[in-house]
């Protein structure tokens, strides 16, 4: 299992930005995919993440409205839109994967998943 996240960078208050996950050596049609972001001293926060056996899509209430998380299985990709990006959004991003349908409220919990792609940084500002 192999996570590749790219489409990190600088971006103005307000501006857009969205970043890719490519997945190898699994398939996006089984288990949970999140992103998450770690901002610097802060701890790991859930951002987005999508259960694949019902498609069930959930949001941190921070990002609620703001980003789209979206899945293309023939591309075996995860994209995350983030628009009306603000200051407070930067950090660097993560996808992550479990081959378990988490429940709901753990969807979002770090401790759920076991493999990890490297961060790529977000960094809003003017």
């Amino acid at each position: 299992v192999q996570l590749q996240a790219s489409g990190g960078g600088w971006v103005q208050p307000g501006g857009s930005l969205r970043l890719s996950c490519a997945a190898s050596g699994f398939t996006l049609d089984y288990g949970t995919i999140a992103w998450f972001r770690q901002a610097p001293g802060k701890e790991r926060e859930g951002v987005s993440g999508t259960r694949r056996a019902d498609r069930k899509l959930v949001y941190a209430n921070s990002v609620k409205g703001r980003f789209t998380i979206s899945v293309d299985t023939a591309k075996n990709m995860v994209y995350l839109q983030m628009s009306a990006l603000k200051p407070e959004d930067t950090a660097v991003y993560y996808c992550a994967t479990t081959s378990r349908n988490m429940i709901f409220s753990a969807i979002l919990q770090p401790d759920s998943y076991e493999s990890w792609g490297q961060g790529t940084l977000v960094t809003v500002s003017s």
